[in-house]
């Protein structure tokens, strides 16, 4: 697979960095906090034959501006309903992922008309409880200590540990190296106010602060699928279930022995989970 190169557009003063591949119906992957559009990548090849896919880095993430200011889920929503608009999108099925997740179901509730299907992968907003590392950014001080441990000489340390742990068989699994990535990203302060702003946008200490319950319970949902990891340490899977109790009519797909990025654990189950879903009547 070779990677697509990203394109840029300018949304509200800042660069917006994105992939766009393929033709047909469009498909938006939305990435969770630390994350960016690589965690989506391995899936493009596997959609765009016959689907348009948009793979954007969210802003304050990857590639893109990390201006300060608005990072509320209604804020991300409108910076992806304008790059749909940049590029001529009006429907799309949305793929959210953790954060991406609130952020997909925010969309729906302020752009029902211009949404398909929803799949929520180990999603936020549909319950209180969070890993205590997240809840952590909250705290006062959080800046000064994430600038400590997120320095280049903790991270080389870091990294010269993981290296001579590998060499003597230790394989880290697809939740550790994905939070691994996205902890690197924030060696510079720009990044690291970003992500506390993200985090504090919809988590308190004492969990999640936003519930997609008070916003969804009066509007009819669309075709939704909900994918979750049985062994998710960020977010616990039986938010699925309460999820389908709001939900009924919901797939609820669980990947048993996967953590929280279960698109990552197991990428071909997940491919032909979101195929069989976006081609259903």
């Amino acid at each position: 697979m070779i990677p697509l190169a990203p394109q840029t557009v300018v949304l509200h003063g800042h660069q917006l960095s994105y992939v766009d591949s393929g033709s047909g119906p469009v498909v938006l992957f939305i990435h969770g906090i630390l994350g960016s559009q690589r965690q989506w990548s391995h899936l493009v090849d596997e959609v765009d034959d016959d689907h348009r896919v948009v793979v954007p880095d969210l802003f304050g993430h990857g590639d893109s501006a990390k201006p300060t200011g608005d990072y509320s889920l209604g804020s991300h929503a409108a910076t992806l309903r304008d790059l749909l608009d940049h590029l001529g999108v009006d429907r799309v099925t949305l793929v959210g992922h953790s954060l991406g997740g609130g952020i997909a179901m925010q969309f729906y509730y302020l752009f029902p008309d211009r949404v398909d299907r929803l799949v929520l992968v180990s999603s936020g907003g549909l319950g209180r409880e969070v890993n205590l590392v997240l809840r952590s950014a909250t705290l006062p001080g959080a800046e000064q200590v994430l600038g400590v441990i997120a320095s280049a000489p903790v991270l080389e340390k870091a990294e010269a540990l993981g290296r001579g742990a590998r060499k003597v068989g230790w394989k880290p699994g697809a939740d550790l190296g994905a939070i691994w990535r996205g902890f690197t990203s924030l060696g510079d302060r720009e990044s690291r106010k970003a992500f506390l702003a993200t985090t504090r946008a919809v988590i308190d200490f004492g969990g999640q602060s936003i519930s997609a319950h008070d916003h969804l319970s009066g509007v009819a949902p669309p075709p939704t699928l909900i994918v979750w990891g049985s062994k998710d340490r960020m977010i616990p899977a039986w938010h699925a279930l309460s999820a389908q109790r709001a939900l009924p009519e919901c797939r609820v797909e669980l990947f048993e022995g996967a953590g929280h990025f279960p698109h990552l654990d197991d990428p071909d189950r997940f491919a032909r989970v979101l195929r069989e879903f976006m081609a259903e009547a």
